[in-house]
């Protein structure tokens, strides 16, 4: 597929693909310094499929990065299932770190970078490329780049979206139509002194609520905070409320269970820290905290620790499993040797996290191991590709991506591509 007009084809690329990224050292896979995340929650305005069809159209969203230079590339493909790696040659380019988001299959991409504060709408053709449509500024509102991932941005309707933005604390809500900023939502008392915030990469979506957890560590050395956090965004009315409680920490995954209650857990860099600190009774311990979408309360009585449900290993991150379950990530140290002095980044992104499977329920005891699905990095991305859910997995020194089976449990790679891939939307 040729590259839109709108991009540049970039003159770099034999060089960009060369490089070797080392997550311990680059913030490139993360804004606030690298922390592995996961997920994907957009609205879907058509009926699933299988993600083979000709008719059908993806964008998946590289980033590669040179020198601690960033550049982004967007690939269209009319098919998720590839035997090759997707190719970056005739894909476009963006500078900066690269998110496109949107509505699924609704035929648009917005197309945002660390560059600047600018959103671009583009348009699908007829013929499969993408044409400009309109851009919004976020400048207007303090914001000077935009960052984190996917799913800071939350859509509503064709007509009304949000973006969550930890560094200025508010909300700001957009018109995806008319390519216009319409209000913005504060959000009071979310930044914390000495400490730096971090939205979740996994929101949920609770019939009109959106509900983003947060989490804090500090801003300088390692460690985790010992707070979990929780704004509850109302798109009827557009207000938010916040919630916070200070029994655990870096509480950034959550699932909704077949109770209705959300399950929230410490994510797995937050699990990498405490397992280099064991002895240290300053980091709390990862857990898994439940909290009520409809009264936007935690609730005090419950409290799990994470490890209690994998046989004391260390355990991180929640991620949405068949109807009333979720998966835990667990670091299996059998395949994977912690020394002294590894940076839990590097940890966190070893491929050697496997897959265990909680039931969501008022007496859980334990998770149990999905042994077919591999061991991989220990916070994946969530994406969905009509009826299908794949997770992402950084490879060669974080150089490459696969992305892989979730839905069957397999785990076999159906996609991969040279560089960080924070994006993918089906756009028809």
């Amino acid at each position: 597929m040729k590259p839109s007009p709108f991009f540049r084809t970039s003159s770099r690329l034999v060089a960009a693909l060369a490089f070797c990224f080392v997550a311990a050292c680059s913030d490139n896979t993360d804004p606030d310094n690298g922390d592995p995340d996961a997920g994907t929650n957009v609205p879907d305005s058509g009926t699933p499929d299988s993600g083979t069809s000709d008719t059908s159209l993806y964008a998946f969203i590289a980033q590669v990065s040179v020198d601690s230079a960033s550049t982004s590339y967007v690939i269209l493909t009319d098919k998720v299932d590839h035997t090759e790696p997707l190719s970056l040659t005739n894909a476009t380019e963006i500078n900066g770190r690269a998110l496109g988001s949107g509505i699924t299959k609704s035929g648009a991409l917005f197309v945002s970078s660390s560059a600047s504060a600018v959103v671009t709408r583009y348009n699908v053709t007829a013929d499969n490329k993408l044409e400009k449509a309109g851009e919004v500024s976020f400048a207007g509102r303090g914001l000077t780049t935009i960052g984190e991932y996917q799913n800071q941005f939350q859509f509503a309707s064709d007509t009304k979206a949000y973006y969550f933005d930890g560094r200025t604390a508010q909300i700001i809500v957009w018109n995806p139509t008319a390519m216009t900023v319409t209000n913005a939502i504060p959000l009071p008392g979310i930044t914390l002194e000495n400490t730096v915030l971090s939205f979740a990469s996994n929101p949920l979506r609770v019939g009109t609520k959106v509900l983003m957890p947060m989490a804090w560590r500090p801003s300088a050395g390692i460690g985790i905070t010992k707070k979990a956090g929780i704004v509850v965004l109302d798109t009827a009315t557009d207000t938010a409320q916040i919630a916070t409680d200070d029994r655990c920490g870096y509480v950034r995954d959550g699932v909704v269970g077949s109770d209705g209650q959300v399950y929230l857990a410490t994510e797995a860099y937050g699990a990498a820290v405490k397992r280099t600190a064991q002895a240290n009774p300053d980091v709390p311990e990862p857990c898994l905290l439940k909290f009520d979408p409809q009264t936007a309360t935690f609730d005090g009585t419950f409290y799990k620790s994470l490890g209690s449900l994998t046989n004391g290993s260390a355990t991180g991150s929640l991620l949405q499993g068949p109807a009333g379950s979720g998966y835990l990530r667990v670091l299996d140290e059998a395949t994977y040797t912690v020394v002294d002095g590894t940076h839990p980044r590097v940890i966190a992104s070893a491929v050697a996290w496997k897959w265990w499977k909680l039931d969501l329920k008022a007496d859980m005891t334990a998770a149990t191991l999905v042994d077919t699905l591999p061991a991989s990095t220990g916070s994946s991305f969530l994406f969905n590709a009509g009826d299908r859910t794949l997770f992402t997995e950084f490879t060669d020194g974080s150089s490459k991506t696969n992305f892989r089976e979730l839905t069957d449990q397999s785990g076999k790679v159906v996609a991969t591509h040279n560089g960080l891939s924070f994006s993918f939307l089906q756009l028809k």
